[in-house]
């Protein structure tokens, strides 16, 4: 399960509206090789499925991941943090070992 916090969806619900993005859009996320820790997270709407996607709706947001970053993000946390030291969105990852400084990347 990816789980999506409050802020995450207050969030997400305000950038869907300012882009004038559909019911059929969801949120995209996935694990990418690079970054200072050797992993990094992107996150993305979109409205195309695709094979093997491992679809998840918590707290009325609907996250969609591929098989093998869904390995690394099993009961990950999405949230949004915002305010002087805010940094957008984040990923509360308990199967990371280590991040970098900046949040952004990690290993396991």
């Amino acid at each position: 399960m990816i789980f999506v916090a409050e802020s995450a969806k207050a969030k997400i619900a305000e950038i869907r509206q300012t882009q004038h993005l559909t019911d059929e859009h969801f949120v995209r996320v996935s694990v990418m090789s690079g970054g200072c820790s050797g992993l990094s997270y992107k996150m993305d709407f979109d409205n195309q499925s695709r094979l093997k996607d491992q679809v998840f709706q918590h707290n009325g947001v609907k996250v969609v991941t591929d098989l093998k970053s869904f390995l690394y993000l099993f009961n990950t946390t999405l949230e949004f943090s915002s305010g002087l030291d805010g940094k957008g969105f984040v990923f509360n990852n308990p199967n990371a070992a280590r991040t970098c400084g900046c949040g952004e990347s990690f290993s396991v």
